[in-house]
């Protein structure tokens, strides 16, 4: 069993930036793709990011590229969206979650582990 705990998260003004991360434990990091998805009041959960299980290649919903940049860090099992040049329509609660997948994919009904979620409040 894989468990997903994500840090990061805040408040932060337009144009500004954040770094996220994921920590996981209980099982083989190498092993998943990591993906990034967001929920905003009232609307369904969306994919933001992902990067493979092998580490080169990676996916982003267009409103975030050139934007965000996602990393991982193996030696630490741990995920990092880093976040540039954030807007108000960023704010979202940001969960980290993990498939048993080679690429990086955006579908959501690959990713079988979840984490708990890390609001990002971006102020106009």
């Amino acid at each position: 069993q894989v468990q997903l705990v994500e840090s990061g998260g805040g408040l932060v003004q337009a144009g500004g930036s954040l770094r996220l991360s994921c920590a996981a434990s209980g099982g083989t990091f190498s092993a998943y793709t990591w993906g990034w998805f967001r929920q905003a009041p009232g609307k369904e959960r969306q994919f933001v990011a992902a990067i493979s299980r092998l580490g080169g290649r990676t996916s982003y919903t267009d409103s975030v590229k050139g934007r965000f940049a996602v990393s991982k860090d193996n030696a630490r099992n741990t995920v990092y969206p880093q976040m540039n040049s954030l807007k108000p329509d960023d704010t979202a609660v940001y969960y980290c979650a993990a498939a048993a997948r080679l690429i990086a994919t955006t579908t959501i009904e690959e990713y079988e582990y979840w984490g708990q979620g890390t609001q990002v409040t971006v102020s106009s």
